[in-house]
């Protein structure tokens, strides 16, 4: 029988101790610093695990943002009022444990990222989804799934709400 995954609200239940990435930073962030922001209200963090022993494969975070108009291309920034800040969402982190590497789940933690961020748009406005790629090949990774680098900071990278429902069909 083949497993299933569910991607759901990180909690004390899940074991995080057993998660590595291999990048010193979104681990230490997983250990220590997740749970806290959590409580905070800071950022909301998001694991995918393996339904039968419920080990995390990966995990992600959502949180609001506001973003310069400026930062944004023209032909971005003529189809919103001339508002100084703008609403987003930011996917601050993400990261896939080092067994479960180049299988795919990256691509599920986008795509739920994306899903959830277009349906909280619904209620608290959010006009894009933003990342800070860590390194060259991180965005490249979000290029894939159609974020745009932003002209000035190439490894900040946007994906407009609207674009995110044409691409992937999310309601």
């Amino acid at each position: 029988m083949l497993p299933i995954y569910n991607i759901e609200v990180l909690t004390a239940c899940h074991n995080r101790r057993a998660f590595s990435c291999g990048t010193d930073a979104l681990d230490q962030y997983f250990y220590h610093q997740a749970n806290q922001e959590i409580k905070k209200h800071i950022t909301a963090v998001f694991v995918l695990v393996e339904s039968e022993s419920q080990k995390v494969i990966g995990y992600y975070t959502l949180s609001a943002l506001a973003i310069s108009a400026g930062e944004l291309p023209k032909q971005i920034i003529k189809k919103y009022p001339k508002y100084n800040l703008l609403p987003a969402t930011l996917l601050g982190r993400l990261a896939v444990d080092k067994q479960y590497r180049r299988k795919g789940f990256g691509g599920l933690l986008i795509i739920d990222a994306l899903r959830r961020s277009i349906i909280s748009s619904k209620e608290v406005a959010s006009m894009a989804i933003i990342v800070d790629a860590k390194n060259e090949t991180a965005a490249t990774f979000y290029e894939r799934y159609g974020f745009i680098r932003f002209v000035y900071q190439e490894k900040k990278l946007y994906l407009p709400i609207d674009a995110a429902v044409k691409l992937f069909g999310i309601i």
